[in-house]
């Protein structure tokens, strides 16, 4: 091993589970403008896996929307888990047009208190919160 990663590893996936595979493949796919890459129901474990993402995955990281077919409620989120980041261009526009087709964004676009950079905070279905980071 040569210590850095870059050889022996790399990022596969981000698993998240979600309560409508439906909805939230279409939160993804319509509204992020990702790819539907895969789906696969496994009867005997009674769930549903459906991979999206920008590109394939054999060349980039890639989110699995894991769906339990006995799950009525929602998930807890809890205090763990962060967020998702993708970069943008044009965050204001982005931001207006994903306003318009109903997505809740809690953190409208605009600096960070503590940097330059220019980001905002939308919410998938399942309340996992994205954040967009303009592109420099």
């Amino acid at each position: 091993m040569s210590g850095d990663g870059k050889d022996n590893f790399r990022l596969l996936h981000t698993m998240i589970r979600v309560k409508d595979l439906d909805k939230s493949i279409d939160f993804y796919v319509n509204n992020l403008e990702m790819k539907l890459l895969r789906r696969t129901d496994f009867p005997s474990g009674q769930f549903t896996l459906a991979f999206v993402g920008y590109g394939e995955e054999k060349d980039t990281t890639v989110i699995e929307l894991t769906h339990n077919w006995d799950q009525e409620e929602p998930y807890d989120l809890g205090n763990g888990f962060g967020h998702l980041a993708l970069g943008v261009e044009d965050i204001y526009g982005i931001c207006d047009k994903l306003e318009a087709q109903g997505v809740n964004i809690p953190r409208p676009p605009g600096p960070m208190k503590h940097g330059s950079s220019v980001i905002a905070f939308i919410e998938d279905p399942d309340g996992y919160k994205i954040e967009l980071v303009e592109k420099k």
